[in-house]
């Protein structure tokens, strides 16, 4: 049986729990606070479960633990390859891809948790300037995702195709906390679309934050 570490709240996590939704794989959810207590997952316990000390993991196989969202989403792909997350078309394939990497390389590691905290807590940051600093990185990174949707001929309900791909996968947990920071998505159509088409499926609908057995705790 899959075993995911996961936090409701978690977008890393969030990607991987819309991967397994599509793919119809069940899994046992192992719910790790990343506030409580400092945060479950800075404990030496989990830190024998994954040294980077960051959600989310996958236990497969004999007890296997993978690591990073996107590659664990890579793995599954290759391991389970019905309801497929990427296009059969080379050059999409490597589009899609582009786009997951411009989020989960580019956008979210500015602003995942442990920066905002270091913002704050080691830079004394006020809280509006933590928030003009999600702000900017954001919008930087969904004006050039944008202006890509715009170019591809396929982009209609979703990032490339008439089915979600990792590249959306990726996308509607960054629109998610975009929107919890309360910046206007309508400002990029193609983002919006996207976002909406997608949390009308049950894959998405099931694997959302506030789904999550966690939720608010």
């Amino acid at each position: 049986m899959i075993e995911l570490y996961t936090y409701w709240r978690s977008s890393a996590a969030y990607r991987v729990r819309i991967g397994l939704a599509i793919k119809q794989l069940d899994y046992i959810s192992i719910p790790t606070h990343l506030l409580d207590k400092g945060g479950e997952h800075l404990t030496p316990q989990y830190a024998e479960i994954n040294p980077q000390q960051l959600l989310p993991t996958l236990a497969v196989e004999a007890n296997y633990k993978l690591t990073q969202s996107v590659a664990i989403l890579e793995y599954l792909e290759e391991v389970y390859p019905e309801y497929p997350l990427l296009p059969k078309n080379p050059i999409e394939r490597a589009q899609a891809r582009a786009v997951a990497h411009a989020i989960a390389m580019e956008i979210h590691p500015l602003n995942n948790l442990r920066v905002l905290k270091y913002l704050q807590k080691q830079l004394n940051v006020t809280e509006q300037q933590r928030n003009n600093w999600y702000e900017h990185w954001v919008s930087v990174g969904f004006e050039a995702i944008e202006h890509q949707l715009s170019r591809q001929e396929h982009c209609s309900q979703y990032c490339f195709g008439a089915a979600p791909s990792l590249a959306d996968v990726c996308l509607v947990p960054q629109v998610y906390n975009a929107l919890r920071f309360t910046i206007n998505i309508s400002q990029y159509p193609n983002i919006s679309r996207i976002y909406d088409n997608c949390m009308a499926l049950d894959a998405f609908a099931i694997a959302a934050p506030n789904a999550q057995l966690d939720a608010g705790i």
